[in-house]
């Protein structure tokens, strides 16, 4: 059963992090490989057995890379077994469902639960065998240290995804120094707000638009509906990777950014270079770069990106939905290299509206799982012949959410931080402490009332 971690984590986390800092030093990985273990039975009893065997899997098989390189056929087993794993738990009734429209309907379709976080610790298992493979990072022969890069709490269920290199000196030595455990509290503090306080505030618009009729619905609402989509996944997922790296710091890790303000681009290729920046990052090290990137000609660029986009669609789930929406960025990007990029360097108003404009319509394509629904959406939201501008719906939400919204814009374009930096001096660093304490204490307040609303990439 899908848990909440936030509340759990309010019971979990306070023994642990006693308990972390009053064991020795030797015994801090056990204690938390240990607590990660119990942390995922929480909310996957039955599947944290599949995660252990995803740990001793990759950790013997990065000891067999190690021996028998540069032969390949180590690394081949590998990565048929893993992504074999996860074909099999995400995508086996997608493709019997498939198969059934040509099919006899005889064809069973078994309903496999996703484990949480498969995809995101699958790709961080098959980053550390490649890596291994290329040389790129040492084998690490202690099992208790992989175990624990692979089932990090902080992380694990929704990333962002972490490169075995990236962390391996952490995983041996590592120090919490009382500055870098607050920066880490306010870390955390700042994504906890950023999922309680304004992805499910905006969240319950979207829920109330997307039970319209969209063939009905008026361009006001339909843009209001996918944009409070657009904010509610962003501040749901960014406010998951703040809550991730401020626990990480918590206990001595550093984590990579995840994000860095995407709605702030002016062309789509900016945007996926802000956005979700370790699956980018992956795709482009394991994926992009091995078909040849963009180093053997246009076509066989615009080959790579299409393999890659439709990826990083099923990466996202099992629906024909996702399948085209990788497809939608993957054209967006072939054309923009091919010339659209010169264009918008000439005008940065107009870039930063049709970036804000593709990306709006690609929530749609994402968001809304049947194809037919998704015509019907975009045909609503260009529809100027019913802009329902005086829509009692529309009025009432713009003024219900006006506030939320503002604060939303002004968070994910930067200009909070920016407003902050020059309202309050440097000197002054207590103050960001005092409003983590405050936005803790607001939130905590919020969940006592609030219905259990998941993080959105839980389910990828």
């Amino acid at each position: 059963m899908v848990f909440s971690s936030i509340v759990f984590l309010f019971y979990f986390l306070a023994p642990l992090l006693v308990l972390y800092f009053v064991v020795p030093k030797k015994a801090k990985n056990t204690v938390l490989f240990i607590a990660s273990l119990v942390f995922y039975a929480w909310g996957e009893p039955k599947y944290v057995l599949l995660m252990l065997f995803s740990a001793v899997f990759n950790y013997a098989s990065g000891l067999v890379i190690d021996k028998f390189r540069p032969k390949k056929w180590p690394l081949v087993l590998n990565i048929v077994v893993n992504i074999g794993i996860l074909v099999f738990f995400k995508y086996t009734d997608f493709i019997l469902s498939w198969v059934r429209t040509f099919a006899p309907e005889s064809i069973p379709i078994f309903n496999i639960a996703l484990p949480i976080g498969i995809s995101f610790y699958t790709f961080q298992a098959l980053s550390y065998t490649i890596d291994v493979y290329r040389r790129d990072t040492e084998v690490q022969k202690n099992f208790l240290s992989f175990g624990l890069y692979l089932s990090l709490f902080p992380q694990l269920i929704a990333g962002p995804i972490v490169r075995y290199d990236d962390v391996a000196k952490q995983l041996k030595n590592r120090t919490v120094t009382g500055e870098k455990f607050v920066q880490g509290f306010t870390r955390f503090c700042a994504g906890l707000c950023k999922k309680v306080l304004i992805a499910n505030n905006v969240g319950r618009l979207w829920t109330m638009v997307s039970g319209y009729e969209y063939s009905h619905l008026p361009a006001s609402l339909a843009w209001l509906g996918i944009f409070s989509f657009s904010m509610q996944i962003y501040f749901d997922f960014s406010g998951y990777s703040d809550m991730a790296i401020g626990l990480g710091k918590m206990f001595g890790f550093d984590f990579l950014e995840n994000f860095d303000y995407p709605y702030a681009s002016r062309s789509i290729t900016e945007f996926w270079r802000r956005w979700h920046i370790s699956l980018g990052t992956w795709f482009r090290e394991y994926v992009y770069i091995p078909l040849g990137g963009n180093r053997k000609g246009r076509l066989r660029t615009y080959i790579n990106l299409l393999i890659v986009w439709m990826l990083t669609g099923l990466w996202h789930g099992a629906e024909w939905n996702f399948v085209l929406w990788g497809l939608y960025y993957a054209v967006l990007l072939m054309i923009e290299k091919g010339f659209l990029l010169k264009v918008l360097e000439k005008n940065r108003v107009i870039a930063f509206v049709y970036s804000a404009v593709a990306v709006t319509v690609g929530w749609v394509i994402f968001s809304v799982t049947d194809v037919g629904n998704i015509i019907h959406y975009v045909g609503a939201m260009f529809n100027v012949s019913n802009l329902g501008l005086e829509n009692r719906d529309f009025l009432y939400n713009v003024t219900s959410y006006g506030v939320v919204f503002i604060i939303a814009i002004v968070t994910a374009l930067g200009f909070s931080k920016k407003i902050y930096t020059k309202l309050i001096p440097e000197r002054f660093t207590g103050f960001k402490y005092v409003f983590a304490v405050l936005g803790f204490i607001l939130c905590v307040a919020y969940l006592v009332d609030e219905t259990y609303n998941p993080f959105l990439y839980f389910r990828f």
